[in-house]
């Protein structure tokens, strides 16, 4: 319930149109301040009455409410038939204050409106409406009611605005002249109820097949259902799965559903229950771009039998299989009221038709290490029928291959076995199918057995002294703070799986007091642990250049202030940093011809970093070296992360990646800079590199490809291009690009894998190197 509060003045340029005056059922009060400071009601509530001559069935009806200039509808289902000349009360949301409860109502939900303004809608449906300002003539609408001088929908004009005290209300007759400033006045709030007239017959029997239906949304979604026969499955703190024991013969229609308790239930795994309750669809974390799992809620359970041997589906070969390429290629937006479901074709409606079920794989193969959060991506069977894999037991990602056929094994219910990539759970596991953050989750019943497959870190091969190692490293925001472990593990990666390369573009090295969100910026104190950790571990000595970004400019963890910089052996006579001043956190560099020579205008030198497109973003670093006598022009990158995309499982198909925007922006600016390099100097050797933050095959990495610079990764094969494990999906997100002159002259890249398939890992990203010539 919002508190009364002042709102400013709205004009209205023109009244809205209206709808047919209702025959019989009209909204006749309305009330947004209950359980405010100074109201005496305890709730809000919306009263409907019956002004025709017959009843009128509702049960498929709702009633919904968007704020005063909103376009997001809440919605409470009705139920029941209101006789003529009675009322029919539906109480919403419950605030703080308020002294008198409502009379019973006839129908209950949540909703917080305003006391002042808002819009409110009965519908012959109860699907959410999705119309701005135009909803009182949308289809199905059949009466509105806009309250308030600020709402922007109403019929005719709006109704007078509202306070803690007063609702909105028609006359006793119902009087609808479709003008809400006519037929409604503001006073004392008067909530009448129907009473028995009203109550709605008994609730159906239902199957938990017609509970799940063959859709995302439960066609049955806020009806009361009785007598829903299951196996207990499987239970949590605050409720249990049950699965039907005589399954119908639709692969379609989900057999298993989720009862929430609220508490720990009572049942045991193996009862067989009877549930009385009412359907509801539940959405994680209530975020939007979250699929919804289909409950029972309020429930009445009765237990038959217990010790029943419990239902189980296999998914893989033998059983029911995944999708192996396609999500969702036929519903656009949202999938939810896409109207389409097609289990056998596509991913999320595959992994739908199974939501709740008791399933068993066999034979799974981790694609991902075991996360922080207990969950492992697997294959079933071994990864039969999967494709594409990568050499070393993971399964890659392309442009037209989300892999649906992953399935997350998650702890929820039991603990999960650490796991690298390639290691196995032989024979069957066993678990009930779930969903939360964006990935349908197996939570499995039992702690499985991992077999460990010893997976091996790679260490790069060496060159010879004529090659210049150019290495690229996000080492997962690194600051003085952390504890010497991790630096001692990212000193062994440069010096034994890298083999000391000359230059490291380094990339999420944070500020000295790390994530503590102080006015530091300076990240000396963690190059120079970096570097004396090298040393420690037998490697050779490096130095460092980079520039402080402003404070808390640059996104990243809160306070880190993570930048890019370079570190760059100096034992090598052949390799010298070249030092030119005037580079700043806001300078721009700048690309020069002095004496016939190309050079930059500061070295080290931001590319562009007031250019809007690096808003919040790392900015990227120019750094100007001499190996055997010729110049080499690098340029360290971090663009902006994935952070706020769409998931692959989310309820927007296709997911929306509203990230590349700003990458392709700062691709753009990073294009101009090696263009303006090779407008003055077409043979330059330019390397850019670092954590591009998207793939091989995206438009950003093709807006700095198209200036005839090469991108590495894409010269690998299949089974070795990728860089990132992310939820499963071995995936290229840190490049390296080289200029024509330096491809021509034959090179060498290595990705290094030390940390993505790992569960222990000094960084989530793969280091890369690249040993190439400059003459």
């Amino acid at each position: 319930t919002a508190l009364l509060t002042a709102a400013p003045l709205v004009a209205i340029a023109t009244a809205q149109s209206a709808t047919a005056v209702s025959p019989d059922i009209v909204i006749s009060e309305v009330y947004g301040g209950g359980g405010n400071s100074g109201a005496t009601l305890t709730n809000d509530f919306i009263e409907l009455y019956n002004r025709g001559n017959a009843p009128v069935d509702i049960s498929t009806w709702s009633v919904q409410y968007a704020s005063a200039t909103g376009t997001t509808w809440q919605r409470t289902n009705l139920t029941g038939t209101i006789p003529p000349g009675l009322s029919y009360l539906v109480q919403e949301a419950a605030g703080a204050g308020g002294t008198t409860p409502l009379p019973t109502p006839d129908a209950t939900g949540g909703i917080a409106m305003s006391a002042t303004a808002g819009k409110v809608a009965l519908v012959t449906n109860q699907t959410p409406l999705t119309c701005g300002a135009d909803c009182d003539t949308a289809a199905g609408v059949r009466d509105f009611v806009g309250y308030g001088s600020t709402a922007n929908d109403f019929e005719t004009a709006p109704a007078p605005g509202l306070s803690n005290t007063t609702s909105a209300s028609r006359d006793s007759v119902g009087t609808d002249t479709d003008n809400n400033s006519v037929d409604f006045a503001a006073g004392a709030p008067n909530p009448q109820n129907c009473g028995e007239p009203c109550a709605p017959p008994p609730p159906p029997v239902k199957t938990i097949n017609e509970i799940q239906g063959a859709a995302h949304l439960s066609p049955l979604d806020g009806l009361a259902v009785a007598d829903v026969h299951g196996i207990v499955t499987a239970k949590r703190n605050n409720g249990f799965w049950m699965q039907d024991p005589a399954p119908d013969a639709d692969p379609a229609t989900s057999d298993g559903l989720f009862v929430f308790t609220s508490s720990t239930p009572t049942v045991n795994v193996g009862d067989d229950v009877l549930v009385d309750g009412t359907v509801a669809e539940f959405r994680p974390g209530n975020d939007p771009v979250n699929l919804t799992t289909t409950e029972l809620t309020a429930p009445h359970v009765t237990v038959q039998a217990t010790g029943v041997t419990l239902p189980v589906t296999l998914v893989g070969p033998g059983g029911r299989t995944a999708p192996t390429m396609v999500i969702e290629d036929d519903a656009t937006g949202d999938v939810e009221t896409s109207g389409t479901f097609d289990p056998a074709t596509d991913g999320i409606d595959f992994y739908e038709s199974l939501e709740g079920m008791r399933l068993e794989l066999r034979n799974a193969v981790a694609v991902g290490p075991r996360s922080g959060f207990g969950e492992i991506p697997v294959l079933p069977g071994g990864g039969a029928g999967a494709s594409v894999r990568t050499n070393r037991g993971g399964i890659l990602l392309r442009s037209n291959d989300t892999n649906p056929e992953r399935i997350h094994l998650d702890d929820v219910l039991a603990p999960t076995p650490v796991m690298d990539v390639g290691d196995t759970i032989p024979g069957s596991l066993f678990g009930v199918l779930d969903y939360s953050f964006g990935n349908f989750k197996l939570l499995v019943t039992s702690a499985p057995t991992a077999q460990r497959n010893g997976l091996a870190r790679e260490v790069t091969a060496t060159g010879s002294h004529k090659e210049l190692a150019i290495a690229t490293f996000n080492m997962e925001n690194l600051s003085s703070v952390d504890p010497p472990s991790k630096f001692d593990e990212l000193a062994q990666i440069i010096v034994t799986n890298l083999g000391s390369p000359g230059i490291i573009v380094a990339e999420e090295i944070q500020d000295n007091d790390g994530p503590a969100n102080t006015a530091v910026v300076a990240a000396d104190q963690t190059f120079a642990r970096l570097i004396a950790s090298i040393s420690a571990v037998g490697g050779p000595t490096y130095d460092w250049r980079s520039i402080d970004p402003v404070d808390d400019a640059d996104g990243g963890q809160p306070g880190g202030n993570i930048r890019v910089g370079f570190l760059f052996r100096t034992d090598n006579p052949d390799l010298q940093f070249v030092d030119r001043p005037g580079g700043g956190s806001t300078t721009s560099v700048g690309v020069v011809k002095v004496a016939g020579q190309v050079q930059l205008t500061s070295s080290p030198g931001r590319i562009d970093p007031t250019n809007t497109a690096f808003d919040n973003s790392r900015k990227p670093l120019a750094a100007e070296f001499v190996f055997r006598g010729k110049t080499v022009f690098v340029v360290a990158n971090h663009w902006n992360s994935k952070g706020g995309d769409n998931p692959l499982f989310g309820r927007f198909q296709p997911p929306v990646a509203v990230t590349e925007t700003q990458r392709a922006q700062q691709a753009t600016a990073v294009a101009g800079f090696v263009n303006n390099v090779f407008g003055l100097a077409p043979n330059a050797n330019v390397v850019v590199a670092g954590d591009l933050n998207d793939f091989d095959y995206s438009a950003a990495v093709g807006i700095v490809s198209a200036t005839g610079m090469l991108d590495l990764p894409s010269t690998l094969p299949d089974g070795e291009r990728y860089t990132y494990d992310f939820e499963g999906n071995s995936q290229v997100l840190d490049h390296i690009l080289i200029s024509p002159a330096i491809a021509a002259r034959g090179f060498a890249y290595d990705v290094v894998h030390v940390n993505s398939e790992f569960a222990d890992q000094a960084s989530d990203h793969e280091p890369q190197v690249a040993r190439v010539k400059t003459k």
